[in-house]
């Protein structure tokens, strides 16, 4: 098993690209009978091997993973090859235990690696083709890219005999042993699963294994991380929206419930934002921060800490943070629908209530007025999806990043200086003009995966211009040329910064939107500061859920009163949430194809979603494809299946 963990690290050492996922998401959707039943039996084959992995490392699919290590292990057992940086995404600060549906998700993003995506990695090396790597040169790679590893480390995969020969690396072997070496993971797995009958009598979530047609597919589950105080527990966020045909076991019924909104062009009337007439009296604090949008299509956002000293009257407001507009360059992130979620903090971080958010609407601002107690409440930033998602667009040419002056000297191009003065404008969260280390953390994590130490501050601080300890524009471009100069003019590592940050190849930003919050407090001076910057919570998808339930129309389904449809609507946004009362996991259809003009999250006109019993989920969040029209929401719901 360590030649797999050994050379995850050295595919994230070898590749420039080593931010970026190589999980494809690969769903399709057919029409016949046998697709269904290929599609069926690979979801079967899927979690058993699921199961197989888990059951390794836990001695039951009930049982939690407990730590950040043990994450890894079982990751390994299902034939992954897991990097330090891999792991931290799904195990974050907040993160205190995953179950065995966080796990099946986890799986269903994280592809196993091919031998072609193998060999491609070494040949960004070995660019002679020779099929050999000097282990001069591995030592060199491994132990200064990347996820450093050791010498004794880089030892252990020289030393194989397997594929080493003459001081030499013979890495189509490697690749072959390592292939090898995943598939007999996953193999093992299984067996000792079939051996053991104890295992085989062990439940998958709440649905116990049975025969007959295959094995029937876990239930969506609550993570144990979610408070249990209230039936209305939300079911998990990943893994859970879009569901393929289910055994035929479950029960089927034909329960449905029809929602028709017709909405006016550029809609706000009932949404308006009034702001006081003193407002401008008032102490002000203000943040910024950005949404980003992943490989998967998950975004992430920063997260704030909101500080009162005392009660007062407040005026919260977000909105798409206006940098520099360059003619001809599209300003896609304008567009892109903001909200705060405004929760209380009681005793415990986890045991978070939802206060309100921000519902009233002025053009692209939207805000929130109301009195406030003293004390730490929770600002979390939303975006719908609707208006960032992953869009392919022809790129004619890649922007030059850099040059050589007469002198012979690198240079940064204008266009490229531009771009990191967005930038620096974007992460510089105070708008004081310097970055802080704690500012420039959050851009490290986002670009790197990695935090930048006191010690390298100082460093940073003899090299670079920096005011009060904080870095200048000028400081932060010079560290951009350095970087530029270490890799003697190739831009790679800059573009794998840039497309971390939401660029594309011609230096627009279309996968990420900065905003800036601002907060006003009457009678106190309030404080706001960034404390996460990572994937929506599942404190985020309760209060999205609480304020729909709260402010929303609600509907029970026709001949299944245990089913209910809540449906929010206020300004350019709609979004539905599904009540599951009953004890059974149910899948719901979901139809929009009679609804005109409208733009949902889900990126589909019919799509199915699952509800984990005595849970609510979010159903789909939909907008106007184009504002300046009238659009007309007209959704079905049907029941397809108890399980």
């Amino acid at each position: 098993m360590h030649v797999v963990k050994e050379f995850s690290r050295f595919r994230m050492a070898s590749s420039p690209e080593n931010t970026a996922s190589l999980s494809v998401q690969k769903a399709t959707r057919s029409e016949s009978s046998q697709a269904k039943k290929s599609q069926h039996a690979e979801e079967v084959i899927f979690y058993m091997n699921c199961r197989a992995a888990y059951l390794t490392v836990l001695k039951s699919s009930l049982e939690n993973i407990k730590s950040k290590e043990q994450l890894g292990l079982v990751l390994q057992q299902a034939g992954r090859n897991p990097s330090q940086k891999t792991v931290n995404k799904y195990w974050t600060s907040q993160t205190t235990t995953l179950n065995f549906d966080d796990f099946c998700t986890i799986l269903k993003k994280e592809k196993p690696a091919t031998k072609t995506e193998l060999l491609e990695a070494f040949g960004k090396i070995d660019t002679d083709n020779t099929g050999y790597i000097l282990h001069d040169e591995l030592y060199k790679l491994l132990t200064t890219r990347g996820e450093k590893m050791t010498w004794d480390e880089v030892s252990t995969i020289t030393k194989q005999a397997d594929f080493n020969c003459s001081g030499k690396l013979d890495y189509n072997k490697f690749c072959d042993l390592y292939m090898t070496t995943s598939e007999q993971c996953c193999k093992t797995a299984r067996e000792k699963l079939e051996v053991d009958s104890r295992l085989r009598q062990q439940q998958f979530g709440s649905q116990a294994e049975i025969s007959s047609e295959g094995i029937t597919l876990p239930v969506s589950k609550p993570s144990p991380r979610v408070p249990r105080k209230t039936d209305h527990k939300l079911a998990p966020t990943k893994g859970d929206s879009r569901t393929p045909s289910r055994p035929s076991s479950a029960q089927s019924c034909k329960a449905s419930i029809s929602t028709a909104i017709s909405m006016g062009a550029s809609s706000n009337r009932n949404t308006k934002l009034i702001e006081p007439d003193t407002i401008k009296e008032w102490q002000r604090a203000q943040s910024k921060g950005c949404f980003y949008l992943e490989e998967d299509g998950e975004i992430i956002s920063h997260k704030y800490k909101l500080h009162l000293p005392q009660r007062s009257t407040v005026c919260i407001t977000i909105k798409p943070l206006n940098v520099r507009q360059v003619e001809g360059k599209s300003c896609h992130w304008l567009s892109v629908d903001t909200a705060l979620y405004i929760l209380k903090e009681n005793e415990t971080q986890e045991n978070l209530q939802l206060v309100s958010f921000t519902e009233q609407q002025n053009k692209e601002m939207f805000g929130w007025k109301g009195e406030l107690g003293s004390g730490i409440y929770w600002l979390l930033p939303f975006t719908t999806g609707c208006r960032l998602k992953k869009v392919k667009t022809q790129i004619t040419g890649e922007a030059k990043l850099v040059y050589r002056g007469e002198d012979g000297e690198l240079a940064l191009t204008k266009e490229f200086r531009a771009t990191l003065l967005d930038i620096f404008e974007t992460i510089d969260l105070d708008g004081n003009g310097l970055l802080s280390l704690e500012e420039y953390n959050f851009f490290e994590l986002r670009t790197s995966g990695e935090k930048c130490d006191e010690e390298a501050w100082a460093v940073c601080k003899e090299n670079f211009d920096m005011k009060k300890n904080e870095l200048t524009r000028q400081g932060f471009m010079d560290l951009n040329l350095m970087e530029a100069n270490d890799r003697e003019g190739d831009p790679s590592d800059l573009w794998v910064t840039l497309l971390s940050l939401g660029y594309n190849k011609a230096l627009e930003m279309t996968e990420a939107c900065p905003f800036v919050i601002d907060i006003y407090a009457e009678k106190c001076k309030p404080r706001i500061k960034a404390i996460y910057l990572e994937a929506g919570s599942w404190q985020l998808n309760r209060a999205i859920c609480k304020s729909v339930v709260n402010k929303g129309e609600a509907k029970v389904m026709d001949g299944c009163e245990n089913i209910i449809i809540y449906t929010y609507k206020a300004g350019r946004r709609i979004t539905s949430v599904i009540e599951n009362k009953s004890e059974n996991k149910v899948i719901i259809h979901v139809n929009n194809e009679q609804s005109k003009n409208c733009l949902s999250n889900r990126g589909l006109t019919v799509f199915a979603v699952e509800v984990a019993p005595k849970s609510m989920m979010v159903s789909q969040h939909v907008m106007p494809l184009n504002e300046q029209e009238e659009w007309f929401y007209n959704c079905v719901h049907s029941l397809l299946r108890r399980v």
